[in-house]
């Protein structure tokens, strides 16, 4: 327990500083799967929408740009503090809610408050397998009935996965980053009680990194 709160910390702490020294470092331009998880809540005529992980904000931006109000969530202060800075300029101030908020707690929303969900690579930080479990507890109990949720994870595909420092349970870090690579029955096991609409296999970045985008609903 002392070594995950320790990873935790550090995480924490990185995370901060590359905020810092890279403000807006992921671009102004959304995620794909951002897109595809504005179309798929559209479709389920989702209104509100919570993002975990905003870091500073590209694609929190991109669903308040897209009519929906969003509240974004993230452990760094100072990536939040970009994501403001940046809806102000674009004029979506009234759409966008932020919280500073550490994945391994509770949610802080009431049970059935918000229509979706969307988190991109997220539950592949230095979460522990129980902790993901946890977190997607909490994720469908904020949810409303038909409540869809996307997410996206690097998974034991991916060519850094096996390699770097290991941390334990399928955690490698890499550059100060430490990613949880998900094996297949992971997803399935995060899926128990949903429908599971679609894994999706896609690549991003120079490496490439290996993804999955997941998207699954909760019954109406």
């Amino acid at each position: 327990m002392d070594s995950e709160r320790e990873l935790a910390d550090a995480q924490r702490r990185h995370w901060q500083d590359t905020y810092t020294a890279h403000p807006g470092m992921y671009g102004e331009q959304p995620s794909a799967p951002a897109v595809h998880a504005a179309e798929a809540f559209r479709a389920a005529g989702s209104a509100d929408v919570l993002e975990l992980g905003a870091g500073h904000g590209r694609d929190t931006l991109y669903f308040a740009r897209k009519g929906f109000a969003i509240q974004a969530a993230d452990f760094s202060t100072t990536g939040l503090e970009q994501l403001r800075e940046a809806a102000r300029e674009q004029g979506v101030s009234e759409r966008v809610t932020t919280t500073v908020h550490d994945v391994r707690d509770p949610l802080p929303l009431e049970d059935a408050s918000v229509d979706a969900v969307f988190a991109h690579m997220l539950l592949c930080m230095a979460l522990s397998t129980t902790e993901i479990h946890g977190l997607v507890g909490e994720v469908r109990r904020v949810l409303r009935p038909g409540g869809v949720f996307v997410y996206t994870v690097r998974h034991t595909g991916d060519p850094h996965c096996g390699t770097g420092t290991a941390r334990g349970d399928d955690i490698f870090e890499h550059g100060g980053f430490a990613v949880h690579f998900f094996p297949r029955d992971l997803v399935d096991a995060l899926a128990d009680g949903w429908t599971l609409e679609e894994v999706h296999a896609f690549e991003e970045g120079e490496l490439p990194r290996r993804l999955w985008r997941v998207t699954q609903s909760l019954p109406r």
